[in-house]
């Protein structure tokens, strides 16, 4: 058996502000298959993770519920754990960063760094939001790009251009949180001097601790200088105190990473485990962190400098891995796209999603497409129509005419030889976590166990009583071949590989165990261990998901309703409502309730198509002032395009009324 390694693997941690959805559980998948692979070995791995529960956005979001901030950490903790468990993460510890080991962690890696001079105070201008009085993080400031024009753009860069300024250089800026233009304050502030770690950070890129890929994008920033890292956040804000700045919070990218340890720790008390062993002695254990790319920054830079300036050991290796598409795009709610864990598994098994991440998950960091109808292809194809069919095809032949006991040689051992060859390489995928060449390898094996059965063909030499052992003996090695398959996939599949081994006997499968054959052993009675997916069942899943939005705010206590759900500020900063003067009104020819209005916006005129008829003639419009939605999308209409709307108010007893501006408005005015 494949011995004496000590891993510590962890994955990123999930943000304690909503459910986890397929793109998260990309990589808690990802991450599971590689440290269940290394069990499998005989390897001691210990799989440890935790919610990021500090932050602005869950303090606005447990203030727009009306709760404590730790009154929504605790339940999304549980809606979280309650999603790894059904997807079988084998976690070893899943914790909080909102805990005393995190914080007592957090302050001795801070008083470490200021200690070595690695901490700097400085004065900084910053947004400032006057009617929620609070100092506002970059993302929570919006307007329009200073380079290209962009409109709702977030402070710190612009989603259209790439480009990247502070949310001073914006034009029309104005608070998320509480819609109004912020100010600039001045307020002290604790940074890490990222660049006095240049040299360490380059060593240890450089001893082939990340992808090729993931090198050449930190090349990229090492050109551009590292800059050092704001730590600090001003009150009022969700987190941890920092020990020698009253009123200053450490900024929840200092305390996050620190969570790792925290839930180790929190391990160790209960596993009786050596702390130090893990984190300070590198040369006797490993430490292992699975991300996605968008974070590369902070653990590939940020964290190891954070560590070594600590006396703490490095990462052995951070692995990344790219984005999840849903049919070809960004998840998206309204296409019903955006699949929470738990939507997925009303109508799926987990182990369905499993099988199918691994059969697409190479080591780059590539992003990876979930184009369902190739999920239920896949699936239907390779787990029923190849894994399962194996043993499906020889069980009843042992069971009925052998009364479950399996021959005592194989009828083939060149080719249980050479099933059991495979190991290593399909190993060595494994373990540079190529899985989508380890599946391709296993499912061609399962292919060549087909090939077998269907050239001996039980079922015809089950007709004649002279050939009895003949059909035991093939019908053993179909078994033993589908065993080994299952050896293989068990990273991939637990809980398949978990009833396939109640079926081989109840003992449980090692990885060693694929190059010995199952000899004369009794089987039990098989059952189905992988059923067909209906496409239907993905249908299922997308129209749940377009009706989930409403749902989620119903069940957070916010009063929506299924027709009028509610949306974040955020969201609402995106709509971009503009005074605009009325120069041309008629009645359109066929509709009862619509008008036809041309609209002067500042910058040109628009035509919009307004269900107001039965409230105004149309001379008696013109001139007059309106808002106008300004940013909405043009729809064509029967009666022409509509490149707009105008904001009316309305009753039950269908009396309309048009929103008009005070006195010393103007047209292109934004309304604020």
């Amino acid at each position: 058996m494949t011995t004496g390694r000590r891993i510590l693997v962890t994955s990123a941690l999930p943000y304690a502000n909503g459910p986890i959805h397929l793109g998260h559980m990309l990589e808690y998948v990802q991450t599971d298959i590689w440290v269940r692979f290394q069990r499998l070995r005989g390897h001691e791995c210990i799989y440890v993770c935790a919610d990021d529960t500090h932050g602005t956005p869950i303090m606005l979001k447990a203030q727009s519920e009306g709760i404590a901030p730790e009154t929504l950490i605790a339940r999304v903790w549980q809606e979280h754990k309650r999603d790894f468990e059904r997807f079988g993460i084998g976690l070893d510890n899943f914790y909080t960063t909102h805990s005393d080991e995190n914080r007592e962690l957090t302050a001795a890696v801070y008083l470490a760094l200021r200690e070595a001079g690695h901490i700097e105070r400085r004065m900084i201008r910053q947004a400032y939001d006057e009617q929620a009085q609070m100092f506002l993080p970059d993302r929570y400031v919006r307007g329009t790009c200073p380079r290209c024009g962009a409109e709702h753009q977030h402070g710190d860069s612009c989603e259209v251009c790439g480009a990247t300024y502070s949310p001073n250089e914006l034009r029309d800026a104005v608070s998320v949180v509480s819609g109004t233009p912020p100010v600039e304050r001045e307020s002290e502030h604790l940074f890490f001097r990222l660049g006095d770690f240049e040299q360490i950070l380059r060593d240890w890129i450089s001893s082939g601790a990340l992808q090729p890929t993931v090198v050449n994008k930190l090349g990229e920033w090492f050109a551009a200088g590292l800059r050092d890292w704001d730590i600090s956040r001003d009150a009022p804000y969700f987190g941890f105190e920092i020990p020698d700045a009253p009123g200053k919070y450490f900024y929840v990218w200092l305390d996050a990473p620190v969570g790792y340890m925290a839930s180790f720790a929190d391990l160790c008390k209960r596993r009786s485990l050596d702390f130090d062993a893990w984190w300070r002695e590198p040369s006797s254990t490993e430490l292992h962190h699975f991300i996605g790319k968008d974070i590369l920054y902070f653990h590939a830079l940020f964290w190891p400098a954070v560590l070594h300036g600590a006396g703490l050991r490095k990462p052995t290796s951070v692995h990344v891995h790219g984005f999840l598409t849903v049919n070809g795009a960004k998840m998206s709610k309204s296409r019903g796209t955006f699949i929470t864990a738990g939507t997925w598994l009303d109508h799926l098994s987990a182990e369905s999603l499993r099988y199918f991440y691994a059969s697409r998950l190479g080591p780059g960091v590539d992003d990876l497409d979930l184009n369902l109808d190739d999920f239920v292809s896949k699936v239907n194809a390779d787990l029923v129509g190849k894994l399962v069919n194996i043993a499906s095809r020889c069980a009843g032949f042992i069971t009925r005419g052998h009364d479950g006991r399996l021959a005592h040689e194989l009828h083939d051992p060149a080719l249980f030889a050479e099933f059991a060859a495979a190991e290593s390489s399909l190993a060595a995928a494994y373990e540079r976590r190529d899985f989508a060449h380890a599946v391709r390898e296993i499912m061609a094996l399962a292919d060549r166990a087909n090939q077998y059965i269907d050239q001996h063909k039980p079922w015809l030499i089950a007709k004649d009583p002279a050939r009895t052992a003949e059909v035991q003996a093939v019908c053993t090695q179909g078994v033993n071949l589908f065993r080994t398959l299952v050896i293989y996939l068990k990273p991939v599949l637990p809980e398949l590989a978990r009833r396939a081994e109640q079926f081989l006997g109840g003992a449980e499968l090692a990885w060693d165990d694929a190059a010995e054959p199952l000899l004369g052993a009794t089987l039990a009675p098989y059952e189905p261990l992988a059923t067909r997916i209906d496409a239907k069942q993905t249908a299922k899943v997308v129209e749940a998901s377009r009706a989930a939005p409403a749902q989620d705010a119903k069940e957070a206590g916010e009063g929506a309703t299924a027709s009028s759900p509610m949306i974040g500020v955020e969201e609402f900063a995106k709509v971009d409502l503009r005074i605009a003067r009325i120069v041309a009104a008629s009645a359109v020819a066929g509709a009862d309730k619509l008008l036809e209005l041309t609209v002067d916006l500042g910058s040109g005129e628009r035509t919009v198509f307004a269900g107001i008829r039965s409230a105004y003639e149309p001379a008696a419009l013109v001139g007059r002032l309106t808002v106008v939605v300004a940013n909405l999308a043009p729809r064509k209409m029967r009666f022409g395009t509509s490149e707009g709307m105008v904001l009316a108010a309305g009753g039950d007893d269908g009396n309309v009324f048009l929103l008009s501006p005070d006195e010393g408005a103007t047209p292109g005015m934004k309304v604020k």
